[in-house]
C-alpha cells in the first residue's frame, strides 16, 4: 500500500482544477485560481458576474469536483461538469 503525501495530493488537485479550468474557458467563462496552493477554482460568468468556486478533492478511489451548491461529480466527467458550471453561471 502506497501513501500520498501532501505534495502529491496538492499536484493532483491542482491538474484537476487546470483541466477543469481549460474546458470553462473553451465554454465562454472566465476562471482564476485561488487559495493556499492554488486550491480552488474560482469560475464567473462573465456577463451574469455570477460565480462559483470548485474544489477537487479525494473521494474513494478517485477524485470528485465540488462546488457551491451542492454540485458534486466525478473528475472524469470534466466536459459534463462545465457544462452544468455554465448553465448554472450563464
Amino acid at each position: 500500500m502506497s501513501v500520498i503525501g501532501e505534495h502529491e495530493i496538492a499536484e493532483v488537485r491542482r491538474r484537476h482544477l487546470s483541466t477543469l479550468a481549460y474546458e470553462v474557458e473553451a465554454r465562454g467563462l472566465r476562471w482564476r485560481m485561488a487559495g493556499p496552493e492554488e486550491s480552488v477554482l474560482g469560475v464567473v460568468g462573465p456577463a451574469t458576474r455570477r460565480q462559483v468556486m470548485v474544489v477537487a478533492t479525494p473521494a474513494g478511489p478517485g477524485w470528485s469536483y465540488l462546488w457551491t451548491g451542492g454540485g458534486i461529480a466525478d473528475v472524469g466527467e470534466v466536459g459534463r461538469v462545465a457544462e452544468r458550471l455554465v448553465l448554472l453561471l450563464t
